[in-house]
């Protein structure tokens, strides 16, 4: 009898250890959305660091919508996530979801894009800021000072966007660009090329296009094009398809960032955190220029 109490006594202790395991293992990501490749291998990034550290990665898309996002992050506390990483849809609308998981005790690392409110245990990310001069004044290298210039702005409201573009103010200011417009063309390839399209047919003279991701520099690329102009065009992010474009002398430049190390880094220090160890409140990821 004692034996079969010692056993049962073992099988209660595993399924308990198993129990916590299974609760320590979970870790949230919410990604801004999946539709753009650049967050794709973000989150390719961060599962396979989950998979190498044993945890089990929860990914939700907010279809850069900060509705979702806020649903999205409600329903991983009740999911049981331990620690939240998340891709804003916006750095101010973000708050609210931050506060969800504030109030229910779940450590928040952002990741690319920041949060103006609540309380964040750590931030990583590209030097946006950097980025954008870096952009900047590659175009000053090629074209020389006073370029006529465009530059297509990120959704508003987000840190990467007002980033970047304060990186490139400062390049303008360097180098005395002709600023002859800077539209938001929302991170996105169609509105990219829409919104170039249209300003292509008022400012004939541009020589340079400073998009704030690949994904509008590819829709500006197709609108040059089609318009049959030589434009000097740098995009920023390093995606796969900006890589390409660059590779086969489409696109001038990308200033590439590392999203899939973006996304190890955040669990890694998802790691820490639940080991309870000390994190940067700011962890900075390398970026490069890339040319053909």
């Amino acid at each position: 009898m004692k034996k079969l109490t010692t056993i049962a006594s073992a099988i209660m202790l595993s399924l308990s250890v198993a129990a916590t395991a299974s609760a320590k293992d979970t870790i949230a990501l919410a990604v801004s959305t999946l539709d753009n490749p650049f967050f794709v291998s973000l989150k390719d990034g961060a599962q396979k660091k989950a998979d190498e550290l044993g945890y089990k990665l929860v990914v939700l898309d907010s279809q850069n919508d900060p509705a979702k996002e806020l649903s999205n992050v409600e329903d991983l506390t009740v999911r049981g996530a331990k620690v939240l990483l998340i891709n804003p849809t916006d750095s101010e609308a973000v708050g609210n979801a931050v506060a969800i998981a504030n109030r229910n005790k779940i450590p928040v690392i952002t990741l690319d894009r920041g949060a103006a409110k609540g309380d964040v245990v750590s931030h990583i990310a590209s030097d946006n800021v950097a980025g954008g001069k870096m952009a900047g004044d590659f175009i000053a290298q090629k074209l020389g000072e006073g370029a006529k210039v465009i530059q297509l702005e990120g959704i508003a409201g987000t840190s990467a966007a007002r980033e970047r573009g304060e990186g490139f103010k400062q390049a303008i200011d360097a180098h005395k660009f002709n600023v002859l417009a800077s539209q938001p063309a929302d991170f996105d390839r169609t509105k990219g090329l829409n919104v170039t399209e249209n300003l292509l047919a008022s400012k004939s003279d541009v020589q340079a296009i400073f998009a704030q991701n690949d994904e509008m520099a590819l829709g500006a690329l197709r609108a040059v094009g089609a318009a049959k102009k030589e434009v000097l065009i740098v995009g920023f992010d390093g995606t796969d398809d900006g890589v390409k474009a660059v590779e086969s002398g489409k696109l001038a430049a990308t200033i590439a960032q590392q999203p899939d190390l973006i996304g190890s880094l955040g669990v890694e220090t998802a790691d820490k955190v639940l080991k309870g160890e000390k994190v940067e409140a700011k962890i900075p990821v390398d970026l490069k220029v890339i040319t053909k």
